[in-house]
């Protein structure tokens, strides 16, 4: 179940509650009984494990070129004009 933050804007109060998806959100303040409760949106918590997140997922081990790097350079060659090496290198 996630831990949703309340405030209460009435009185200043600050606490946490482990709440369904279904169940509906506190209104009432449990110090003050005051209808001034609000959520507070805090920030989500992101843990990486493992031995890197790039070893494991998008580059490559040596940090190079990956496949979609290659595939696009090797789109762009075949898309290049082929440069004729006869006219411009021997003069005999």
């Amino acid at each position: 179940m996630p831990v949703y933050t309340y405030r209460c804007e009435s009185c200043g109060i600050q606490f946490e509650r482990h709440q369904s998806f279904n169940d509906a959100p506190l209104k009432t303040c449990p110090e003050c009984r005051k209808k001034a409760l609000k959520k507070v949106i805090t920030p989500t918590k992101i843990i990486f494990k493992g031995s890197g997140f790039y070893a494991t997922d998008h580059r490559s081990p040596s940090g190079g070129e990956t496949r979609d790097t290659k595939k696009e350079t090797k789109k762009e060659d075949a898309k290049a004009p082929a440069k004729s090496s006869d006219s411009s290198s021997s003069s005999e």
